[in-house]
């Protein structure tokens, strides 16, 4: 049911646009055909859904290829409701077996349990920052799951956060994360000197082959720049306690990077006076210090239209660490030639679409309001900014009518300081931000 609907509150945002806009029948009839294309897919062809598109952008240099329709791996894009249940979140967890699918007595065993759960925090033996103490297992001092909770009666955050990964071209969900700053643990250590760097890692298994590690920079975890939560150790999700398959019981979250940063079942933190980062990523080749990028993309194309007839088209956008001031659409005959040079379709005929506010109810959350102190938010639970970095927002336009003829449409953004999507970091490594090119026909 809820592959069913994951283009429900897409429709209900777009609704009032379309119906002000004369053409309601349509945009909806668009959004909801996808919605049931995918809903009454065969079983095999839901699984290939769900999982990880395989579609990669293509160079920056050459212009995209151009897709069908969309598809329902944006998913993690929908808002029904704008908080991603924590089930129907896409999941690109790494482990031979993946430890959310360990037997329950399994993951006690190894502590992915709350009650069984314990954090080191130590000095890295090959670079290390000197510390007053070390949080360890062997002498009884690693911090355990009531602790967490105890320092968070004073301490603890939530924020809204959409969750992406480096090198996948679409959302895996939207949540509201909840834990307490890694910063009041570092400070339990009584650190005093040579530290540089923060590492941590998770359980992989006790297979030194498997280890996926993330690192940040001290200044990071000790201070939050240009108004940005903390980084956290998160323990709920939407309210509720993060599950295995989430990370659970007890994750990093960092709120304006990519998921690689987010390691899940958290169970060692390092404090280092190594100068550089060491993640797992750096070693493959990705770059590691990029936040979330700004991009848009579409969710209800024009597959079909009618000569001389206005089209809707709807999508959403991700609102990276630049902001969002906003989206634009553009359409050109499919066999115009693209002139050279322009890589990022800067020539393009770009129009305005318009974006759409913020939900009223979080129907996600108890009573569809958002807890008070939740950042970003006052205390009546609305965004005190709109669209907020970090999250999701919807669009939609109307095309004036065309010839009979096949067309490629575009969407982008353009960021709060000026910049045109793919810019001002259109490299692949470093987080997807590619214009996608959809074919249409008029007839």
């Amino acid at each position: 049911m809820r592959r069913n609907d994951f283009l429900a509150e897409h429709v209900r945002l777009t609704r009032r646009f379309f119906l002000q806009a004369g053409l309601a029948t349509t945009a909806l009839g668009q959004a909801w055909a996808a919605e049931n294309s995918a809903s009454a897919a065969p079983a095999d062809d839901k699984a290939k859904a769900a999982a990880p598109s395989a579609r990669k952008s293509p160079p920056t240099a050459k212009e995209p290829e151009p897709t069908k329709r969309a598809k329902p791996e944006k998913a993690g894009a929908r808002g029904e409701p704008y908080f991603t249940p924590a089930d129907d979140f896409r999941d690109v967890s790494r482990g031979k077996p993946v430890p959310h699918s360990l037997p329950e007595e399994k993951r006690r065993e190894v502590g992915l349990t709350r009650d069984t759960w314990r954090l080191e925090v130590l000095a890295d033996p090959d670079h290390p920052a000197k510390l007053g103490d070390e949080l360890t297992k062997a002498d009884g001092t690693a911090l355990d799951f009531a602790g967490l909770l105890k320092l968070g009666e004073r301490h603890a955050v939530r924020f809204a956060k959409v969750m992406t990964c480096l090198n996948v071209g679409c959302p895996l969900g939207m949540g509201l994360w909840e834990g307490v700053p890694l910063r009041e643990v570092v400070w339990l250590t009584k650190p005093r000197e040579n530290l540089r760097r923060v590492f941590y890692y998770g359980y992989h298994n006790d297979d030194p082959k498997q280890m996926f590690r993330s690192s940040l920079p001290i200044g990071r975890v000790l201070e939050d720049p240009f108004d940005l939560p903390p980084v956290i150790l998160c323990y709920k999700l939407n309210g509720e306690w993060l599950d295995a398959e989430r990370g659970g019981p007890v994750r990093v979250v960092v709120p304006e990077a990519y998921g690689f940063k987010s390691i899940k079942w958290l169970t060692h933190v390092v404090l280092t006076n190594l100068a550089h980062a060491n993640d797992t990523y750096a070693e493959q080749n990705n770059d590691v210090d990029s936040p979330l990028k700004t991009f848009a993309a579409v969710l209800a194309p024009p597959e079909k239209a009618q000569a001389g007839k206005p089209i809707a088209v709807s999508g959403y956008a991700q609102v990276g660490i630049s902001g969002l001031s906003k989206v634009e659409v553009a359409v050109e005959p499919a066999d115009k030639p693209r002139p050279e040079g322009d890589p990022y379709f800067l020539t393009a005929p770009w129009v305005a679409a318009e974006l759409l506010p913020a939900p009223k109810n979080w129907s996600a959350l108890a009573g569809g309001k958002l807890p008070p102190q939740t950042h970003g938010f006052d205390d009546a639970g609305i965004p005190k900014t709109w669209p907020m970095r970090l999250t999701n927002a919807h669009w939609a336009a109307v095309l004036p009518g065309l010839a009979a003829g096949k067309y490629v449409l575009r969407c982008r953004t353009i960021d709060a300081q000026g910049h045109a999507q793919p810019l001002p970091r259109p490299f692949r490594k470093s987080g997807h931000a590619a214009i996608e090119s959809i074919t249409f026909t008029v007839t």
